[in-house]
């Protein structure tokens, strides 16, 4: 999770929106259609049986293309993947991770 973190952090270029959107994106300045984005991917990794074609329309309608909707899945599926397969095999923290960084967390 936190070189995610990092990763965001590299790409938004803006820590004051990153600390926003890790308080709560539902109320970070972000665009209508990066907020669809999110409420699918949060949707799509909570309640997979859940997704109907309706959640897939509202990503068309946010001007997402069937490309980027198929990224969108495909990133959201790999993290859940990798996420869980780091969990169930107890892989360790990274060292660079600080004693900070980590509190946080808990």
């Amino acid at each position: 999770m936190f070189h995610h973190k990092r990763g965001l952090r590299d790409l938004l270029k803006d820590d004051s929106l990153l600390e926003k959107i890790e308080k709560n994106w539902r109320t970070a300045q972000l665009s209508d259609s990066r907020k669809a984005m999110l409420n699918f991917a949060v949707k799509l990794t909570n309640k997979p049986k859940n997704i109907k074609i309706k959640d897939i329309n509202k990503l068309r309608s946010a001007e997402f293309s069937d490309r980027d909707i198929l990224d969108i899945v495909e990133v959201t599926a790999y993290y859940a993947y990798a996420n869980r397969l780091a969990d169930g095999l107890g892989v360790a923290i990274e060292d660079w991770i600080s004693d900070q960084e980590e509190s946080d967390q808990t």
